[in-house]
């Protein structure tokens, strides 16, 4: 790898401001890593609710089946245009996105590029442009257009660990219902705030905030809320939002449909209040003795890292794999501050990475 190049190319990928609210922005970086990988590969693309996505491969025709496939988003969340001028200081690039994972992305992109033709399996790079607001128009759009695999590498980062199990993701609303009436006379109404803060209450003594890292079942109240606008007046409907965060061990979670989850949400509530379930999304989870995990952790080692299992709280597109008994693990660069004002890549990861990956495709055709 040709570090400063590489740098240079990554630096201006990093300066597209590729959040959600930009479309065209989207389109912008994906468009990027189409250019970088550059001719000689077969670019299909994708599109679902106005999100881009592409997927590059060696070949002439469509193609929708591979032996692997790396897995890149290249969407961000906000930040400050400043956040968007990115800057190296020692080892740190800072940047939005810098961990969060456009390096990782440019370097799987390199790594495709560099093996793709010569591999005697069909390999895949896989471009999305909305991970952070859920995945379902870019890695899920093209999984239910077809797109399948033997194995997936998702380039999240990891610091050359391996992530082989991801927590679920179950996303509900608790309304409560009372009687309105006069502030002074609380005898007379039924206050359906204090209805919702004794569900919540039930709730987080079921599932406490842990004091530490824990792998365990949490759930974050995200939002309470009631249209009462008057101190005088009883709240006669509240909402509460819950963020639920789930292992595969959790079995009243892991498995459960939406209407599992709603009636086990509801043993929790008071009279009056009542359980709504956005969405849930499977935990994410691979076998740690497949051959390719084996061949993973090996060729990291040999880059000089541990190449350890690392588990995430954090719902990523790995789980649409994993729902449909596809085998897919998280494996990228160092940094630190994700989603935060002072995010970077660690440069010193970013070669043993390319190294390690460009090992692992190459074992596996071995």
């Amino acid at each position: 790898m040709e570090l400063d190049g590489f740098l240079a190319a990554a630096e201006e990928l990093l300066a597209v401001p590729s959040t959600a609210d930009r479309p065209e922005e989207l389109r912008r970086a994906v468009e990027f890593v189409v250019d970088f990988v550059g001719p000689g590969f077969r670019v299909e693309w994708f599109e679902s609710s106005g999100v881009p996505s592409a997927l590059l491969h060696h070949g002439p025709g469509e193609r929708r089946d591979f032996r692997v496939v790396l897995n890149a988003h290249l969407d961000v969340v906000p930040a400050t245009p400043e956040q968007f001028r990115p800057r190296r200081e020692g080892d740190r690039l800072y940047a939005r996105g810098a961990q969060d994972m456009k390096v990782t992305a440019l370097a799987q992109a390199l790594a495709f590029k560099e093996t793709a033709a010569a591999l005697p399996y069909p390999l895949a790079l896989q471009l999305v442009a909305d991970e952070e607001v859920g995945g379902r128009d870019g890695t899920r759009h093209q999984l239910e257009r077809g797109v399948t695999a033997g194995f997936v590498v998702i380039g999240e980062h990891s610091r050359l660990d391996i992530v082989a199990d991801s927590k679920g993701l179950a996303h509900a609303r608790l309304h409560a219902t009372g009687h309105s009436g006069h502030g002074a006379y609380p005898w007379l109404g039924d206050n359906a705030l204090l209805k919702l803060v004794r569900t919540i209450d039930r709730l987080t003594e079921r599932y406490p905030v842990p004091a530490a890292e824990a792998w365990r079942t949490t759930v974050n109240v995200a939002r309470i809320e009631t249209p009462n606008r008057a101190f005088n007046q009883i709240p006669g409907e509240a909402e509460a939002w819950l963020d639920i965060r789930f292992p595969t061990e959790d079995t009243d979670w892991a498995g459960a449909d939406a209407g599992r989850i709603t009636a086990h949400l509801a043993a929790f509530c008071e009279p009056g209040v009542t359980v709504s379930v956005d969405h849930v999304d499977a935990p994410h989870h691979a076998d740690h003795d497949r051959p390719e995990i084996t061949h993973l952790r090996a060729a990291a080692r040999e880059a000089g890292y541990d190449g350890a299992f690392l588990y995430k709280h954090g719902a990523g597109d790995g789980r649409f794999y994993s729902a449909r008994g596809i085998p897919a693990v998280a494996f990228g660069v160092g940094g630190h501050g994700q989603h935060g004002p002072h995010e970077y890549a660690e440069l010193s990861t970013i070669a043993p990475y390319h190294a390690a990956l460009v090992s692992f495709l190459h074992r596996l055709a071995a």
